[in-house]
């Protein structure tokens, strides 16, 4: 469940420790997915809530300002209809950053209903999963790793 490694971390370590891949999968998608209602529902609020604060208000602008701006870009490129479909590949590439974190804060700020982005975001983890595990499975090394 942490922040950027997520399931991208979780799977390949699982596997590396010789437990079996489908049982680590599943752990780790569940655990993934856990803080994605309340990611949803309050971090688009708490970053209002501390934009004007002396400590955080530079931070959680930049943040607003960055998820309004991707937002948008990712609404002129794949249109309304197309974000279901758009969030779950963003979520589902395997690199830090694109989890189901960030994808349930881009989701927020795109006023997806919540029944489809859990889906969406669910679907993208998964997706990520099996590809952490074929490559953890077959010895592929990654930056060196």
């Amino acid at each position: 469940m942490v922040p950027l490694i997520e399931l991208r971390g979780g799977v390949p370590i699982a596997v590396g420790m010789g437990l079996d891949y489908l049982p680590a999968l599943v752990i780790c998608a569940i655990a993934n997915m856990l803080p994605v209602p309340i990611i949803y529902f309050f971090a688009r609020k708490v970053l209002i809530w501390g934009s004007d604060k002396k400590f955080t208000g530079k931070f959680f602008r930049f943040c607003l300002e960055k998820g309004e701006r991707g937002g948008q870009r990712l609404v002129k490129k794949a249109g309304r209809g197309g974000l279901f479909v758009s969030l779950m590949l963003f979520v589902g590439i395997p690199i830090p950053g694109t989890g189901a974190w960030t994808g349930a804060l881009a989701a927020s700020f795109l006023n997806m209903g919540f029944k489809s982005t859990v889906l969406s975001v669910s679907l993208g983890v998964i997706i990520a999963g099996i590809i952490m595990g074929v490559v953890s499975l077959t010895g592929v090394h990654i930056f060196g790793l």
